[in-house]
């Protein structure tokens, strides 16, 4: 199997980093769970790139994921979640580059799967008009994968992510038990035999003013910054993995979604 993976933050991992500075994330799981599972070598390449609108990843990441040598056959697709946060965000735009995507990969012969973005709403600034607008790309999306018989994965209406413990603490970005949940999907979808991964439950977390406002010091306002001055966070940045590595199993009793 050669899996590649597309898309922005949420598929690069960001907010399951690791010792060195890296990012992990739900592919990189995907890829382990997959050799796992066939008790082989997984060949995978993930090419999304941090900050990226949803035209560079049609337009940009999809073809180069196509042009890999040997070819894919299955590769992960999602993007858009930028695009939503974005005025003046044109709903119809963003469906026609899909499907342009949807097309090529399908056409490539290459097993593809949709994947939603998870819900990150419930503590976001604006959060009202961002789920707004991703309930209603999802359900778009939802249509589109029937259309095309091609396997979707909903990630945004999983209830279960949207508690607090599943997310980083810029709460924009998964943290290590939402990435590893995600990845549970993925492989579920897949037609593998996992359970989907979940935290113990506990109470959400009582939002304090001294807290609220070091988050905005900390994450918001450096977020406004750069969309203001026109750059992004993915600026100067590619793809981590953008030839085939190989992902072997892990080791006997080890778990793969750890």
């Amino acid at each position: 199997m050669r899996y590649v993976a597309v898309g922005d933050s949420f598929t690069e991992g960001v907010g399951d980093e690791l010792p060195d500075g890296g990012v992990r994330g739900w592919a990189d799981l995907v890829a382990g769970g997959l050799a796992a599972a066939s008790g082989e070598a997984v060949e995978y390449a993930n090419l999304a790139v941090r900050g990226r609108l949803l035209g560079p990843i049609v337009t940009e990441q999809v073809p180069a994921a196509l042009a890999l040598d040997p070819a894919p056959t299955l590769l992960t697709f999602n993007g858009g979640g930028n695009d939503l946060m974005r005025p003046g965000v044109d709903p119809g735009r963003l469906m026609e580059l899909t499907e342009e995507a949807v097309r090529r990969v399908v056409d490539a012969g290459v097993r593809l799967v949709l994947i939603s973005g998870a819900d990150p709403s419930d503590r976001l600034p604006f959060g009202r008009t961002v789920r707004r607008r991703a309930a209603r790309l999802t359900d778009d999306l939802e249509q589109l994968a029937a259309r095309y018989e091609v396997t979707f994965v909903n990630a945004f209406a999983d209830t279960e992510l949207h508690r607090a413990d599943y997310w980083s603490p810029d709460r924009l970005h998964l943290g290590p038990p939402g990435h590893r949940r995600v990845a549970s999907l993925v492989l579920a979808a897949l037609g593998h035999d996992v359970a989907a991964a979940a935290v113990d439950p506990g109470p959400e977390p009582r939002r304090r003013v001294l807290a609220e406002a070091r988050y905005y010091r900390e994450h918001v306002l450096p977020w406004v910054g750069r969309h203001l001055r026109g750059r992004s966070s993915g600026d100067a940045r590619t793809g981590k993995h953008r030839d085939w590595v190989p992902v072997t199993p892990v080791p006997a009793g080890a778990a793969p979604l750890a």
